[in-house]
């Protein structure tokens, strides 16, 4: 199996949202300078978040928010038809994630709490793997074979800790053979910090049949490493300028990254 870079377009600070915003207009220039960025690089696919809108929701995301990334999707599906594209609705926006994703011709969302409870920032966050992928039948089971919304859930979110003892590999399981996921996430404790590397192979180990990728922390520096403990990368830090998440990013770093991996 090839290893699967992701790249992350962290959205601008969007109208209406908890934060001073740039405006829709140069928030829709960044992410498809992002987009071209990565698709230049080779990476395989871009994840679009609506990052700058923390303190995030812990329910649905407004109506703008899905209306806009939505569009945004679409444009990045016309202009980059072989680059994948996914939906990550922050904090846990499962059910517009996926409308969205289906509406705009994604190719899966991430699901930072798709089985099970997470006590987070947002309070209790609690997955609804039913709802979703009920959802995901009702929107998508009419499409060709090739257009289904695949489910990129978390194991264990960053920014979060369970509410009871619980072991990694067994929630893994859960989430890909109880709750449909297609694809597993494994991170650090927060955004821009590495997994540990044993709790990735407990997880490898529970669920061979599904591919695993890293959600945090990779670098140029470290992904040789990791592409030799999981199946792709979810990067983002690393690829902005200067490794800021506030400036674009950077296409020589996303090269190089892309390079690594190809080692």
């Amino acid at each position: 199996m090839s290893f699967t870079l992701v790249g992350v377009a962290h959205l601008l600070a969007l109208p209406a949202g908890p934060r001073e915003s740039v405006g829709f207009g140069p928030a829709r220039l960044r992410a498809l300078h992002d987009a071209s960025v990565l698709c230049d690089a080779g990476f395989d696919a871009i994840i679009l978040e609506n990052f700058g809108d923390s303190p995030f929701t812990s329910g649905t995301v407004d109506p703008h928010v899905v209306a806009f990334v939505a569009i945004l999707a679409a444009q990045i599906r016309e202009r980059h038809p072989k680059l994948r594209i996914g939906i990550n609705l922050l904090r846990n926006d499962a059910r517009s994630a996926m409308g969205v994703a289906a509406a705009a011709g994604a190719d899966f969302i991430r699901v930072n709490v798709h089985s099970g409870a997470m006590v987070t920032d947002q309070g209790i966050l609690q997955g609804d793997a039913h709802g979703t992928l009920r959802y995901r039948r009702e929107l998508c089971g009419h499409e060709p074979p090739g257009r289904w919304v695949e489910v990129a859930a978390d194991v264990l979110v960053k920014h979060a800790v369970p509410l009871g003892d619980v072991e990694i590999g067994a929630v893994a399981a859960d989430t890909a053979r109880r709750g449909g996921a297609g694809i597993l996430i494994v991170t650090g404790e927060g955004t821009g910090k590495p997994a540990d590397p044993e709790r990735v192979r407990r997880v490898r180990e529970a669920v061979p049949e599904v591919p695993v990728w890293l959600g945090s922390g990779v670098t140029a520096q470290t992904l040789p490493m990791w592409s030799q403990l999981a199946h792709g990368a979810i990067i983002g830090t690393a690829l902005h300028e200067d490794g800021d998440l506030r400036l674009p990013l950077s296409l020589k770093r996303a090269i190089r990254v892309r390079e690594l991996a190809g080692a």
